[in-house]
């Protein structure tokens, strides 16, 4: 355990960060699970509206520094993917 003031505060702060990035990626597999599962059902319009939220919160979880922007440009283009062949 720190004896440093600023480190008891900044393994606080680190802690509180840990849990939050935790439940951001846990939302992220949340959705693009939800997405897939749809997908495989070969329900296009519930599949549509699941893609758009998923590339929602991988947006916005690469601009909050989540996960890097290549892995969430990487994941969307998996899931449109994925939805393109869905429709054809």
């Amino acid at each position: 355990m720190a004896n440093i003031k600023s480190q008891i505060k900044r393994n606080r702060q680190n802690e509180q960060a840990r849990l939050r990035n935790k439940a951001v990626k846990s939302s992220l597999k949340t959705a693009i699970r939800k997405f897939r599962e749809a997908a495989a059902t070969g329900d296009v319009e519930t599949a549509g509206a699941l893609m758009r939220e998923a590339s929602r919160k991988l947006d916005k979880a690469a601009s909050k520094g989540v996960i890097h922007a290549n892995q969430a440009a990487n994941r969307k283009s998996s899931i449109a993917k994925q939805f393109i062949a869905l429709g054809s």
